[in-house]
């Protein structure tokens, strides 16, 4: 029986085009909820970005890819990144001319801006918020770092680092979280939470960041707009966003 549900935001429950949610969708999380099954946030974005759904308050939020987890009324799991890593990832970027933004819990702010990095953060509907003070600022707690960056230039990024690792869902942007973070481990500290087992939950993904979280709850759901890599771990692939998936996906399942 599910309990809990998982669900990413961009281009799992808003379509990355039409940058907002349908009806059926909120209508989805609303009955969920109203059958007893604790619905959740699972996304690489902010705590301060999670977009606001008229109609609808998630039960808990699992940010910056897992790093940082709360419930409506407590923290559940908080990862910053290593400092002494994030002040060497600025250094590796800056030696291939990439601007780094970097995120607390609160806010984030820029050592510079790129055409990657700008759109990166529109996905979102952010500017990029470049600061003079960025190398005090950066020794606050850092629970993600945005470069505008390709593929070939991850190994570059990550030299010399011991405790960070790289998760994509666009191949002109990266995140850097964590070395023993993931949306994985975030979504075991909530099932830990709430005293659930991977069997009582089901989790929505599209993009390669959602691999761990698919893999870390017993029914796991690719997005037919998804990537190759999810499609080929997930218990089922369902329609895409464009097309209401999701709710259809649960109507068939007996969900709501």
């Amino acid at each position: 029986m599910i309990k809990i549900a998982f669900f990413d935001v961009d281009g799992t429950i808003i379509d990355m085009e039409r940058r907002q949610i349908t009806e059926k969708m909120v209508n989805t999380l609303q009955i969920l909820q109203k059958k007893g099954i604790k619905i959740c946030v699972a996304t690489g974005r902010a705590p301060y970005i999670v977009p606001e759904i008229e109609g609808v308050t998630f039960d808990c939020y699992l940010t910056f890819n897992g790093s940082y987890c709360y419930s409506n009324t407590q923290e559940i799991f908080c990862n910053p990144i290593c400092n002494k890593d994030v002040q060497q990832i600025v250094i590796n970027a800056k030696s291939i001319g990439l601007p780094v933004l970097l995120a607390t819990k609160s806010s984030s702010f820029a050592n510079g801006c790129d055409p990657n990095l700008k759109e990166y953060m529109a996905i979102s509907k952010q500017k990029v918020n470049v600061i003079d003070n960025f190398q005090t600022a950066s020794k606050q707690e850092i629970y993600q770092m945005m470069i505008g960056c390709n593929p070939s230039q991850y190994d570059t990024i990550l030299k010399d680092t011991k405790n960070a690792a790289i998760t994509a869902w666009w191949d002109k942007a990266a995140d850097v979280i964590p070395l023993n973070g993931s949306k994985g481990l975030g979504v075991s500290k909530i099932l830990d939470y709430f005293h659930f087992s991977k069997d009582e939950a089901i989790a929505f993904g599209d993009g390669s960041n959602d691999l761990e979280m698919l893999q870390s709850v017993s029914t796991s759901v690719a997005m037919a707009n998804g990537t190759d890599d999810i499609k080929q771990i997930a218990s089922f692939i369902c329609g895409s966003v464009k097309e209401d998936g999701i709710y259809y996906f649960c109507k068939q399942h007996n969900l709501i």
